[in-house]
């Protein structure tokens, strides 16, 4: 049973920054690949981020080069490193965990179908 909590979430200005982590276990399978989602209410589950079962990242392009991901292997912990957050960031961010497929061409094809097990989610607000 895969179990994913996050932490980190808060509340920020313009222009700051957070860290978000989420701390996996229950999984063995090298397969498993993990990734950050965010969701505002009223709206569909966006893809943010994923590390692929390789260690590769992988972003969605409006979040690359103010995002990024990264995870402690040691530790099985995956975390998202957020800059210059605008209030358009503000959302639930998700952690989440499957068997992803493997991106032709490179760059990022997730969807939130690709991904079985979920976290319960982190808040952050950009004001």
């Amino acid at each position: 049973h895969v179990q994913l909590v996050e932490s980190g979430g808060g509340s920020v200005q313009a222009g700051g920054s957070l860290r978000l982590a989420c701390a996996a276990s229950g999984y063995t399978d090298r397969n498993y690949c993990l990734g950050w989602f965010r969701q505002v209410p009223g709206k569909e589950r966006e893809g943010v981020a994923v590390i692929d079962s390789d260690g590769s990242p992988s972003y969605v392009a409006s979040m690359k080069g103010r995002f990024t991901v990264s995870k402690d292997n040691a530790r099985n912990i995956l975390y998202l490193q957020m800059h210059n957050l605008n209030p358009e960031d503000t959302a639930k961010y998700y952690c989440a965990a499957g068997f992803c497929p493997m991106c032709l061409g490179g760059g990022y094809c997730y969807t939130a179908a690709d991904f079985d097990s979920w976290g319960q989610g982190t808040q952050v607000t950009v004001s």
